[in-house]
Order: structure tokens, then C-alpha cells, then sequence
């Protein structure tokens, strides 16, 4: 058995009879690029949690992932913000470096909230990313990036980033006047539940830790397949 072919067989065990993930089960968090219906970005996570009301994953230091860069090899975040996003774009390989992060998501909602540490498990915030409410699949979940996010604090306070990313993305035809009107939407109702400072700010999960026996996901070599199955595309696939 193949190490995909495993990862297959054990996605398609490891759920419950109500769909959802078991603890410790592998999936895929991809993102699809903006107003295209292929992922660039893909990263394998660990299952920590999941039941009607929230998706918590884990992704571990190391792990393997696929990034968006640019066709000349220049990483995405050192191209002038003017033609960041009009230059043309490949995908690369690469490992996540630092402390890992926790992920929760709960169904519906257009944002997910991630929770980042310092080496030694120091609690160093929460960051809301702005997102298309996910899909689910059999292997994991897809969504669509909003560039506009929220970086929270342990001392409540708050602040938004990426605004320039935002605005560049609108000029450079990426969304449209609706589509960033709902994204800043969205951004208003996320800022409103930090003000409101509930969950999941206040549900204990700075304290949680993974389980140590957790082995690294690995990245399928497919990791690009459609989520509702057929012909995967190779048209950016390292």
C-alpha cells in the first residue's frame, strides 16, 4: 500500500457516521486562488476536534505545504504590493518553520481564527483570518482567502492588518465592489465578536497542546485533486 493510498483509506475510516473527523485523523486545508477553482495553497493538518459547531486542527512544525510564488521564483510577500498580484504565478514546495498553529473554524462563519506561540509554548495571540466559509470534502476542507485580517492580543486589544493587501486586490480585479463590500462585512461582524470577547477567546484553547505522539502529516502528491472529484490539474503543481 502506497503512502496515498493509505492516507486514503484511513480518510475515508476515520470519520464517524455523521461525517465528521475522528482526533488524530489527517486532512488537507487548501485554499483556492482568488477567482480560480484550483488550490495554491495546501497545507496538512491533524484533526484536534470536530463537531457541528467547530473544526480545530493543528497544524506542526515542519510540516510540508505548498505555497504560492511568483513564475520568476520570487516569494510572494518581497513583490512590491503594485504588481503582486498581476505577475504571473506558480506554486512551490516548502515546510512550515517556527511553533505550529492551532486552527478552529466554526461552520458557516466567513473567517477562521488561528492561534500562533512562541517557542517554549508562550502564548503570543489569535489572528481572525477573513476567508470563504469552508467546504467540506472527503480528504479536508477548501476556502478562498479575503486578505483582510485581524491580529487579537491576550490583553483583548486589536488591529486590523493587511488593509493594503485588501486594496490592492480590488484594483488589481481580484473582487469586486460586492465581494469586498461582504468581506468588509464580515470584518465588522469578526470585530464585533472579539469586542464581545467570547468564543473562542475564551474557551481555554492558548492552553491546549497537541498530542506528542502526533506524527508530521505528510503532502500527498495529489494534493491538488478537485474536491468533487475527476481530473486534478498540474497546471501549477511543483
Amino acid at each position: 500500500m502506497t503512502a496515498d493510498t493509505e492516507r486514503t483509506a484511513q480518510g475515508e475510516t476515520g470519520r464517524n457516521p455523521d461525517g465528521h473527523w475522528n482526533p488524530g485523523q489527517q486532512i488537507l486545508w487548501r485554499y483556492r486562488a482568488n477567482g480560480e477553482d484550483y488550490p495554491h495553497i495546501c497545507r496538512p493538518v491533524t484533526v484536534v476536534q470536530d463537531t457541528p459547531e467547530l473544526l480545530a486542527v493543528w497544524m506542526a512544525p515542519g510540516t510540508p505545504c505548498v505555497k504560492p510564488q511568483l513564475a520568476d521564483g520570487t516569494p510572494v510577500h518581497r513583490e512590491p504590493l503594485a504588481t503582486r498580484y498581476t505577475k504571473p504565478r506558480t506554486v512551490t514546495r516548502c515546510r512550515w518553520f517556527g511553533a505550529g498553529v492551532l486552527k478552529l473554524a466554526r461552520p458557516g462563519d466567513p473567517w477562521s481564527v488561528w492561534l500562533f506561540w512562541e517557542p517554549g509554548w508562550r502564548f503570543k495571540n489569535w489572528y481572525v483570518n477573513l476567508e470563504e466559509p469552508r467546504h467540506r470534502w472527503s480528504h479536508g476542507v477548501d476556502s478562498e482567502d479575503h486578505f483582510l485580517d485581524i491580529e487579537v492580543h491576550p490583553n483583548r486589544s486589536w488591529r486590523w492588518r493587511d488593509e493594503d493587501e485588501f486594496a490592492q486586490a480590488q484594483r488589481a480585479g481580484l473582487m469586486d465592489a460586492a465581494q469586498a463590500e461582504r468581506v468588509r462585512a464580515a470584518g465588522r461582524a469578526a470585530a464585533d465578536a472579539v469586542r464581545a470577547w467570547g468564543p473562542p477567546f475564551t474557551d481555554g484553547w492558548e492552553h491546549w497542546r497537541p498530542d506528542p505522539s502526533w506524527p508530521v502529516p505528510h503532502l500527498p502528491h495529489d494534493w491538488d485533486r478537485p474536491a468533487h472529484g475527476g481530473e486534478r490539474t498540474a497546471r501549477h503543481r511543483p
